[in-house]
């Protein structure tokens, strides 16, 4: 008797691990709520193509998961859950195209539309459960909040205004007037919402009410979002700068400012042991001292990097327009390993249970693994 309750209880501890191992879902853009972009999942070194299927459409968005289920959008708007052995589980069809990644939250998959749509789709059956209209466009995903016994859905749109709905309902909660497009995601961290826009503003929200609780005026379209690490937010704007936002000072901490060749800023920062990586149109990934904003390394490709980059134990994952995937030594920028999809690569990865996920711009989905 005493060994079976010991049994039981090594099964059940097992079991409760299992359940809360970390790392194991991708289950928005970025992987955390935050869009630090940073996994302790260990990656092989020399990861081996397992699989890859077409939507048949091309694809702006990028891969996300959840319990061994990947969800992605394309242009033609069809939602696909793909299980981890490559295997198409259902398609929902929006009607208009999905440029941002999906949302998986509550048992739903949200995803925002070309039309301006905000969508609730079941995540086991492919049904919709319900929608809430905007006034324009989403082209970024949509990301959430907890507080307590609440919570909420956050999303911009091209309409001037950063969304809140009920996850449940699609009920709306509150929203937030700026003053041009909300084009990226919403960050979330330390009970707060981040967020820039075309009007060259970051805003801090308090999710509850949707109030603001300061604005920084950067002066420049921050065409993508923020990523939250130790206090300060990372990002850069269209014209190539980069900044270090300290968000307990209400300051700029340091600013990397373009350079003759710089392109626009169109990724999400990653961060990880005070690294901070961001890839710019000029076609260099770069490596700041998050502390300093000294450069570390710097590594260029054949193509513009516009998607945005992974952080591993294994190293740096990213892909970019010249059709590669590359994997970097985060210490030196030194490359470990690359792959050519044969197309251009804006998808940001999707990391889980030691595989990664990337699309190519021609519509397919790549699994990568050890065979």
């Amino acid at each position: 008797m005493t060994r079976q309750l010991i049994s039981i209880f090594l099964l059940f501890i097992f079991s409760l691990s299992a359940a809360q191992s970390p790392d194991q879902d991708w289950p928005v853009f970025r992987g955390k709520s935050d869009l630090s972009g940073s996994t302790n999942n260990d990656l092989s070194p020399a990861p081996a193509l397992l699989w890859n299927i077409s939507a048949g459409s091309p694809t702006k968005s990028s891969p996300v998961i959840s319990d061994d289920v990947i969800y992605f959008g394309d242009d033609k708007g069809t939602l696909f859950a793909v299980g981890v052995d490559g295997k198409i589980k259902w398609k929902y069809e929006s009607g208009s195209p999905l440029d941002g990644p999906p949302l998986v939250y509550s048992g739903y998959v949200f995803t925002g539309t070309a039309n301006g749509v905000l969508n609730a789709v079941n995540k086991l059956s492919g049904k919709l459960e319900w929608s809430y209209s905007a006034d324009n466009q989403i082209a970024g995903s949509a990301n959430y909040w907890v507080a307590g016994k609440r919570s909420g859905i956050i999303f911009g749109s091209y309409d001037y205004f950063l969304h809140c709905v009920d996850p449940e309902t699609g009920k709306l909660l509150w929203k937030l007037e700026t003053d041009n497009y909300v084009n990226g995601t919403p960050a979330v961290a330390n009970n707060k919402i981040i967020f820039g826009g075309c009007d060259g503003i970051m805003r801090v929200v308090d999710p509850l009410t949707g109030i603001e609780k300061d604005t920084i005026d950067i002066g420049i379209y921050i065409a993508a979002s923020p990523a939250i690490f130790e206090q300060k937010a990372y990002f850069g704007d269209y014209d190539g700068n980069f900044y270090c936002l300290d968000l307990i000072n209400r300051k700029v901490s340091w600013k990397i400012p373009r350079n003759e060749n710089s392109g626009a800023v169109l990724g999400v920062p990653a961060a990880r042991s005070n690294n901070i990586v961001i890839g710019n149109e000029d076609k260099y990934l770069y490596c700041y001292n998050a502390l300093s904003g000294k450069l570390v390394w710097k590594y260029r490709t054949n193509g513009r990097i516009t998607g945005s980059a992974v952080i591993s134990p294994s190293g740096v994952l990213f892909g970019s327009m010249d059709n590669n995937i590359y994997m970097l030594d985060l210490a030196d920028g030194r490359k470990l390993w690359s792959f050519n999809a044969g197309a251009p690569i804006s998808s940001s990865p999707a990391v889980s249970n030691g595989r990664f996920y990337f699309l190519t711009e021609d519509g397919r989905l790549l699994a990568f693994g050890t065979k």
